[in-house]
């Protein structure tokens, strides 16, 4: 879920998608190229920036998990920090997450490969995704996510220069970001021990609900466990963008091939989805690549 986008919109490609394409035909290929490697350049510099903004924020608390910490939280909360934790383990401060995997804006969009860098800030909560999707032949689209104190942003270029989609500010955009923060964290276990920020609930013999609480803000997701205490599910009501207004969805991300890294075991596999009345809108599902972190 990494590379899970904010909030949703069905972005208006085909016109813009066209041009490029004749664009691409009539000979214009060469400026477009130069342009698109100038309109990379721009971007990527905007997102070292915000980059630099979430890793400087990130609280450098220290500490190692102890099993003490553990005492009266929920007895499945307790079996995914035994699986995913070892006594000493270091608290993680930030992360670097690659993805590799397929991405799509609508429930009858094509599936479109996608490659990911997320950083995290473990706490405060924060993240800065950069994606480039293939969605238009040789340029591709790039999507900037972002989430920090409050303030969330959401930025998609064409080629790193046409605008396709630029939200930003407001509570509803900033919780979503917060649920797909909360979701994600399942690439930073530490992040999910328990807190004065964050608190679990006992809810059955193999699920838990986790409340997260940032600037003003909080969220809950219901996490599922696996027989071996891995979470496999989380799921949430969240908000979506329909037509540049917010609205409550069912929200659901599920995880498989936990394997180790760095001591604690995270899942390689995930995939991500909207639960419509018309039927389960999967827009994300990839693997990590790579992962890195800083403790």
């Amino acid at each position: 879920m990494s590379g899970a986008p904010g909030r949703q919109r069905h972005w208006r490609l085909s016109s813009t998608g066209t041009a490029v394409k004749l664009l691409l035909a009539t000979g214009a290929a060469a400026g477009l190229v130069a342009a698109g490697a100038a309109g990379t350049r721009a971007w990527n510099r905007a997102t070292a920036r915000s980059v630099a903004q979430v890793v400087s924020a990130a609280s450098d608390r220290g500490g190692v998990f102890e099993p003490a910490i553990l005492e009266g939280l929920p007895a499945p909360v307790v079996r995914y920090f035994e699986f995913a934790l070892t006594p000493g383990q270091p608290l993680i401060r930030a992360a670097r997450v690659e993805h590799a995997g397929e991405f799509r804006t609508a429930l009858d969009a094509r599936w479109s490969p996608f490659r990911s860098t997320q950083h995290f800030s473990a706490e405060p909560p924060g993240f800065v995704w950069d994606a480039r999707i293939a969605m238009i032949p040789v340029v591709g689209v790039r999507v900037r996510d972002r989430y920090l104190g409050g303030s969330a942003g959401m930025l998609g270029k064409i080629g790193a220069l046409i605008p396709v989609v630029d939200q930003a500010g407001g509570r509803e955009l900033a919780s979503s970001a917060l649920h797909r923060y909360l979701a994600e964290s399942v690439w930073l276990p530490t992040a999910l021990l328990p807190r004065e920020d964050l608190v679990w609930e006992p809810l059955t013999d193999s699920s838990a609900r986790v409340t997260l609480s940032d600037a003003g803000l909080s969220v809950s997701l219901d996490v599922h466990f696996g027989d071996a205490g891995e979470i496999v599910r989380v799921e949430g009501d969240r908000y979506r963008d329909v037509e540049g207004v917010g609205v409550r969805t069912p929200f659901v991300g599920h995880f498989r091939d936990y394997f180790a890294s760095d001591g604690m075991r995270i899942p390689r596999r995930g995939e991500v989805a909207w639960i419509l009345a018309e039927g389960t809108f999967a827009y994300w599902r990839g693997r990590a690549t790579a992962v890195a972190y800083t403790f």
